[in-house]
């Protein structure tokens, strides 16, 4: 069973119609119910990237709702890699 209390970060880029239906403030939404920090912002190729840390349970929890998305977009590919914590982050924010 993981350390529920240990910090962990993942990087995720998200592929599929993640832009223009409000993928990120989807995603920002949902990392602030779950209380991760990091952030969120959209890559020229069409494709989103995150960044968040939290615990294990709460990573896992996001990622479940990322790979739903909002009602509008189709999430095709979700591309984790898992790193330890910086610790830099105070909350959740969209980036450009």
């Amino acid at each position: 069973m993981p350390d529920e209390k240990q910090q962990k970060r993942v990087h995720l880029i998200v592929a599929g119609r993640v832009q223009g239906v409000g993928f990120r403030y989807y995603v920002y939404d949902e990392a602030v119910r779950i209380g991760v920090t990091g952030w969120v912002r959209n890559l020229h190729d069409g494709n989103v990237e995150l960044e968040a840390e939290g615990t294990e349970l709460q990573l896992r929890e996001l990622i479940r709702s990322v790979s739903r998305g909002p009602a509008f977009a189709r999430v095709t590919e979700v591309r984790e890699e898992w790193m330890a914590p910086l610790g830099i982050y105070r909350e959740f924010r969209i980036t450009h």
